[in-house]
């Protein structure tokens, strides 16, 4: 298999795969007669549509296009028939702030513009109605040459949001970030988002938009910062959320109740009016009770906010909560703050980079990873009940984003104009690279570089260089290569059955986007099923060809948080028949709600590939499912024992124990093997072709092998099992003899410092 020469791919091309786009559009979703009828009628209504499955973010009864961001399905707004121009030239089509009005800007509340003259009020009235309009329904614009539309939390952050260096840039990827949080905020079923971004994405801004927009527009609320230490969330507030509040103009700034630079709450006591023609002239008694709406902020710590009813949760630097602070833990308590019994009724606005998986970053993985609209329970929610985004740095890089907010992906032929008038004569992914080569020595730095500015979500969570008993070079190759395919074209997802539900008869594969198997190879028919008969017992067909390991698990309910997952892996021999070599074809890492479901699977993945399985034994009750079912021929028995060796036990189930040390040590010496001649690339050309990639298309196995511990191995349930596969398809290197072994089990251990990982001792 050749790598992929992205230095080869054209700017066009980049920005049409798969791996490059922020979203795709759907089509047939909705039946053009249905979507003409209900825009005729305006009956579209703002959220979550579950006759269609969409999130609908519309605000004025009618759809357009419906896009994919990340799994969510959201139907934006229908372009209306006049789009404004900034230009009637394609070219001198972009985003521009408007002006705001010296006349106007002299006004400081709505009490001095109820005392202006009626010719006043009667010039601008249409100008204030037009803004409100566009901060409650959005803002379509051309953007060379195309109808853009931007929601009205992104408006209002473009065109009335100060910030560090002005104005904000208008941003493609940010666009895309509002339209996600709008469908976060739309759909009834969401806690809002969980953003894993790059270093200055401006999310710190974005958020702080979002909170004093809010605030400012809603009665009896409170809004809530956190970030990675109470500091943290102070200066967010008195840097950022204060200044962007006291910046408003005045017909959405409401009356503060105290200091203009608070220091700890801002409150808005009485709210600005939604001037109207119909109330231009004065102001009515009713619209002075006042918004009694909050913002402030509180130290880091699991029970920050607890027992605090919250409109709005902003959640900054979630990914660098060090101990003894926990985001896991912390979310837990802060999301009953965002519901009323089943009833979602506050949002959380949550983004960070991720701090190395032992300073924080492991809970914040777990929480992105929890979050996945893909994956939902019967309530329709998330594990988290968050959704999670993700945006490769080349998208939002400064620096290397066109007049137009779209991203320089790769060196252009002839100079770009950048957004701040600058030429930009590089791509960012060239420059990303160059960076990456220029860190090559210097490990540790280089997965700084990768967690700040990530390509992919591997990156973002890189761990820091360590002493590893296996390859790290070898396993990120991997890794970095699997993120840069469509590994949809690699694997699929889906289940395994008992034809006609009818047990002990055929298995069948079922391609199933919510299965739990992962495989990336299915034998022809005439090697399925293959199950032998001997002496009236079961035994696999297939054992010439493959085998699977299992880390198994005995109890259905564990207290949360602390049950492994059940593990089991596919992995064929060197062989001459239809099927790969030396290649791992099923991955497996699940706790389904019973035991029995895990051990039925288990047994329906063996008999469909016709294949053993060497599983540990020390947790029996998988090996006497087995048994009971009547196949313990399936069952392999530890190979480093001659049958008249094994226990009664061992006897009757089979299985390999993981307690003995030897054991352990020839596990991981299986594994440190299979790295070196089939992971990642073979510079040393002794295995194979030095431009040739390896075939391990499982990402979770790579990232248990790279944090594997041999001295605390409960947590690798993927390495258990990946490399109980090895040792079985490998059983002739540990049969017993009275000849020194064919391996050696003491394993090599990589010094990980460099770009080369370097044996420090055998």
């Amino acid at each position: 298999m050749e790598l992929l020469n992205l230095n080869q791919v054209s700017q066009r091309d980049l920005q049409s795969q798969d791996q490059n786009k922020l979203y795709t559009t759907l089509k047939g979703i909705v039946s053009k007669s249905v979507v003409t009828n209900k825009n005729r009628a305006r009956s579209w209504k703002y959220g979550y549509d579950a006759k269609y499955d969409i999130v609908i973010i519309s605000k004025t009864g009618e759809i357009g296009d419906i896009i994919n961001i990340n799994g969510l399905k959201i139907a934006l707004p229908k372009p209306p028939k006049d789009v404004y121009k900034r230009s009637s030239t394609k070219k001198e089509q972009y985003w521009e702030a408007s002006g705001y009005p010296k006349e106007l800007s002299r006004i400081k509340s709505i009490f001095q513009w109820h005392e202006v003259p009626d010719q006043f009020k009667s010039k601008w009235v249409d100008y204030i109605e037009s803004e409100f309009d566009r901060r409650e329904e959005g803002f379509w614009f051309m953007n060379n040459g195309s109808p853009t539309y931007i929601t009205g939390t992104h408006y209002m952050y473009l065109q009335w949001t100060k910030i560090d260096v002005g104005l904000p840039d208008f941003r493609e990827a940010n666009r895309i970030f509002y339209i996600f949080w709008e469908a976060c905020k739309a759909d009834k079923r969401s806690f809002g988002m969980c953003y894993l971004k790059i270093r200055r994405s401006g999310f710190s801004f974005m958020s702080s938009s979002e909170g004093v927009n809010a605030a400012t527009i809603t009665k009896d609320a409170r809004i809530g910062i956190l970030s990675k230490t109470g500091s943290d969330a102070k200066k967010m507030f008195t840097d950022k959320v204060v200044p962007i509040s006291n910046n408003y103009p005045f017909f959405f700034k409401p009356i503060q109740d105290g200091m203009d630079k608070p220091k700890t709450e801002l409150a808005y006591r009485v709210p600005a009016s939604k001037i109207t023609k119909k109330n231009m002239y004065e102001i009515e008694d009713n619209e002075l009770e006042g918004l009694d709406t909050t913002i402030d902020w509180k130290n880091t710590g699991d029970n920050s906010y607890d027992g605090e009813k919250l409109q709005l949760l902003l959640h900054d630097e979630s990914g660098k909560w060090e101990k003894p602070d926990n985001i896991l833990n912390n979310w837990r308590v802060t999301k009953t703050c965002l519901r009323l019994g089943s009833k979602v009724i506050g949002k959380c606005m949550m983004g960070s980079t991720s701090n190395a998986l032992d300073k924080g970053g492991s809970n914040f993985k777990k929480l992105y990873e929890d979050s996945l609209p893909s994956k939902r329970n019967s309530n329709g929610q998330t594990k988290s009940g968050l959704y999670c985004l993700f945006i490769p740095m080349e998208w939002n890089f400064e620096g290397y984003i066109d007049m137009y907010g779209m991203p320089v992906l790769r060196t252009p032929k002839e100079p770009i104009i950048g957004i701040d008038g600058e030429d930009i004569s590089m791509g960012a992914i060239d420059y990303w690279e160059n960076e990456v080569e220029s860190l090559a020595q210097d490990a540790d730095a280089l997965n700084e570089f990768y967690r700040q500015f990530p390509r992919t979500e591997s990156h973002a969570f890189r761990d820091e260089s360590k002493q590893s008993i296996f390859n790290l070079t070898k396993i990120y190759q991997q890794i970095d290569y699997n993120d840069s395919i469509n590994l949809k074209h690699q694997v699929t997802q889906g289940s395994f059955a008992w034809k006609d539900g009818i047990k002990d008869s055929k298995v069948i594969w079922h391609p199933n986007k919510n299965g739990r198997f992962l495989v990336t190879w299915i034998p022809e028919a005439g090697m399925r099923n293959r199950v032998e008969i001997r002496n009236g017992k079961k035994y696999p067909g297939n054992e010439h060809l493959g085998s699977f390991g299992c880390d198994s698990y005995d109890i259905s309910g564990v207290v949360v948080g602390k049950g492994s997952n059940g593990a089991l892996h596919g992995m064929t021999k060197f062989n001459m028949d239809n099927a790969p070599s030396n290649h791992f074809f099923l991955e497996y890492i699940a706790r389904p709600q019973t035991a029995e479901i895990f051990f039925e699977e288990v047994l329906m993945a063996c008999v469909f590939y016709g294949m053993p399985i060497l599983a540990e034994n020390n947790k029996p009750r998988l090996l006497y499912h087995f048994k009971n079912r009547g196949y313990r021929g399936f069952s392999m028995n530890r190979p480093d024992k001659t049958y008249n060796k094994l226990s009664k036990t061992e006897k009757e189930l089979g299985g390999i124990p993981n307690t003995s040390e030897d054991v352990k040590q020839s596990h991981a010496a299986a594994i440190e093997s299979y790295i070196e001649k089939h992971v990642g690339l073979d510079f040393s050309e002794e295995y194979r072709n030095p431009e040739e990639m390896g075939e391990v298309y499982f990402s979770k196995t790579l990232e248990d092998w790279a944090k594997f511990d041999i001295t605390n191995r409960t947590k690798f349930d993927a390495a258990i099992s990946s490399g109980l596969a090895i040792m079985a398809n490998q059983k002739h290197l540990y049969t017993p003899s009275k000849q020194k072994s064919k391996i050696s089990i003491n394993f090599a251990r990589y010094d990980n410092k460099s770009s080369i990982s370097q044996i420090i001792n055998r």
